[in-house]
């Protein structure tokens, strides 16, 4: 069985400090690249990474294991080109030296991410995170604290809205009261905190990519996409200018439920155009269509209707909406049209689940008829 213990460097550290290209593959060049790499920076942690791999690498060899010592790290400037250069380098190795699997050696949470990228091309036998010991005393905590203000990326993440925060305080003190400068001043921090800890940022410098290559392969849900937001802001408009002439003092129940009649058909037509969108797209692509893509649009008009219903109930129990007259001659109640509405939605929603089961069957079957044909043909 053929191991290969990987030494994983997301950001590039060891190749900016030697200058030296990955991967670097074999003991004896693992050997000469921790000597480098000590040489260049002695506190990097990098140093007990390669140490680590290396000693693993000993221990699949005593239990008679033929163990591939290699380490790879992401040359580029961006996240993703960076991952992607790892994941040339780990296809290369598994072409050179086709392993049975691999033990991924890590030092921070950073290059943790490259996890799913090996375990995309190799079965991951253990994940083995390096953290280095320090003397818990108050020379130790000021060469720590030094070393994280020298690291780019947690200066950016900490420092820059803590600074942010503390200079926009003073000026929220001068214009508003203290209670709502403080408010402010923590809805802003944990807004970038919530930025920064789910990765929008990532998201973000990954969309134009998404968009370039979903509108190079033709995916008519970019269209609809953009249709549906602007559908959306007309909801959004049209919900606030209802309650725009709401009077001073009154409670937040009975505007909300203006906002919401007004702009819950907006917004459910752009949810309707963004899921047609994307079953189109699954009907032009040969991989046939999924069950929750069939199910979607049909769950958008009936969540629609029910949110509709309940809101049109309240505001017609205030007298701002008249009653509902069906046929010019049916006057309905608030409660009779609460019902008709959830009535309506509970009705689409079946309908919805009998295409898509009906379609499902219809697929299966034709399965089934081909590999029937597939059989007879052979016989």
């Amino acid at each position: 069985m053929t191991t290969l213990v990987l030494c994983v460097d997301r950001t590039d550290d060891i190749g900016r400090k030697t200058g030296l290209t990955t991967p670097v593959v074999g003991w004896e060049a693992v050997q000469s690249l921790v000597t480098e790499v000590g040489l260049a920076d002695p506190e990097d942690s990098s140093v007990n990474c390669l140490l680590e791999t290396l000693r693993v690498a000993r221990e699949l060899r005593d239990d008679d294991d033929e163990a591939i010592v290699a380490v790879v790290a992401g040359g580029s400037d961006s996240i993703v080109g960076g991952d992607r250069s790892v994941a040339a380098q780990l296809d290369s190795l598994v072409e050179e030296y086709a392993p049975d699997s691999a033990v991924v050696v890590i030092d921070s949470v950073q290059d943790e991410r490259l996890v799913p990228v090996v375990e995309s091309r190799l079965p991951v036998d253990a994940v083995d995170r390096v953290v280095v010991r320090q003397a818990h005393d108050l020379e130790s905590t000021y060469y720590l604290l030094k070393q994280f203000l020298a690291d780019e990326e947690l200066r950016t993440t900490l420092l820059v809205p803590t600074g942010i925060g503390l200079l926009l305080l003073p000026i929220l003190l001068s214009q508003f009261s203290p209670t709502i400068a403080l408010a402010g001043l923590a809805s802003l921090l944990g807004a970038v905190l919530l930025y920064k800890g789910l990765a929008i940022d990532e998201l973000l410098a990954n969309l134009p990519e998404r968009v370039r290559a979903a509108m190079y392969s033709g995916q008519v849900s970019v269209v609809t996409y953009v249709v549906a937001a602007g559908l959306a802001l007309v909801g959004v408009f049209l919900g606030a200018l209802s309650v725009s002439n709401a009077p001073v003092g009154e409670t937040a129940l009975l505007p909300t439920m203006q906002f919401t009649y007004a702009a819950v058909p907006w917004l459910a037509l752009a949810a309707l155009t963004a899921s047609t969108g994307r079953l189109l797209d699954e009907l032009i692509s040969a991989e046939g269509v999924r069950t929750p893509y069939l199910n979607l649009p049909f769950g958008v008009v009936a969540l629609g209707l029910v949110v509709r219903g309940f809101s049109g109930y309240f505001l017609e129990r205030e007298g701002v909406l008249p009653n509902l007259v069906l046929f010019d001659r049916l006057l309905l109640t608030a409660t009779q049209r609460l019902a008709l509405f959830i009535v309506a939605g509970i009705v689409v929603s079946l309908v919805g689940v009998r295409v898509a089961v009906r379609v499902t069957d219809e697929d299966g079957l034709d399965e089934v008829v081909d590999a029937g044909g597939g059989e007879d043909a052979e016989a």
